[in-house]
């Protein structure tokens, strides 16, 4: 039953559907979460499976694709030309949104990183993370001009610029969160966020807080969970309450939800959990 029946039955009627096709009168419809991840927005960081690519690219991103996966975060082309890994991700039935570059390759060459990002399809640049010598205010003011710059540049050939946060980017220095200066001082039409919900609730900060504070700035989430004793863990083993966080999706701007995982043990098996969960969860 779509959405906008289910909506109509209970209007019609004042019930609601629950497990069984029994309708029981006087259940508030809020008793029942009514959206889901659009399975054409869930892709996979290729950092996840990153030691079968290096061996089995083309196999590892099938097998990606045979699971379901829509899309992929290019995480490097394993000495691939930008070219080739297209071709392979084409075979493999996925689609690049987002590639990770760096912080060094974009002052190097920003016209170059675009190029690669143009030919892989991509929506998203990303720069992953930034050098341990910027941790200052001095330092993150900078990044923020050069994002700035960046994300026009990234406008301008048709893309969208994002940064992609660590714990340490939470750090509190001179009073200030680093973190915080870089989304206040880019303009949102040129610079927005991947935001890892791993490494923002790891320093003990709140992810709905941010939505809060800076509307849709958010529109690619690394949706990463993490074990009980703070390690990181299988998507849907672990303790973050994400439904909690997608059911922010028009405050925060997600558009795309990527699994990530650092260090798993069987990358496919952390892969097919993950396209799993985010398939079924509910919020």
């Amino acid at each position: 039953m779509t959405t906008s029946r289910r909506r109509f039955l209970k209007a019609a009627l004042g019930t609601t559907v629950v497990a069984g096709g029994l309708q029981v009168p006087g259940v508030a419809a809020a008793d029942e979460p009514q959206h889901s991840v659009p399975l054409d927005h869930i892709g996979i960081q290729l950092y996840t499976v990153r030691n079968i690519m290096t061996t089995d690219p083309q196999g590892t991103l099938s097998a990606l694709g045979g699971m379901g996966y829509a899309t992929v975060g290019v995480s490097g082309l394993y000495g691939h030309t930008p070219e080739k890994f297209r071709d392979m991700l084409d075979i493999g039935g996925v689609r690049a949104v987002l590639t990770h570059t760096s912080w060094d390759a974009m002052n190097a060459n920003v016209e170059r990183e675009l190029q690669i990002a143009r030919i892989l399809g991509v929506r998203y640049v990303v720069v992953p993370s930034l050098p341990g010598s910027l941790r200052t205010v001095a330092g993150y003011t900078h990044a923020a001009a050069k994002f700035q710059e960046w994300g026009i540049e990234c406008r301008s050939a048709g893309m969208k610029f994002l940064f992609h946060n660590h714990d340490v980017d939470f750090l509190k220095v001179d009073g200030r969160v680093l973190y915080d200066i870089l989304v206040e001082q880019t303009d949102p039409r040129f610079v927005n966020f991947e935001l890892d919900l791993y490494w923002i609730v790891k320093p003990g900060y709140d992810p709905v807080a941010y939505f809060e504070r800076y509307p849709r700035r958010f529109p690619v989430f690394h949706v990463k969970d993490m074990a009980a004793n703070g390690s990181f863990e299988d998507l849907g083993y672990g303790t973050i309450d994400f439904p909690r966080i997608f059911a922010r999706y028009a405050q925060s701007g997600i558009s795309e939800y990527v699994v990530e995982h650092d260090t798993p043990r069987d990358p496919l098996l952390t892969a097919r959990r993950g396209q799993e969960y985010l398939a079924k969860v509910r919020f």
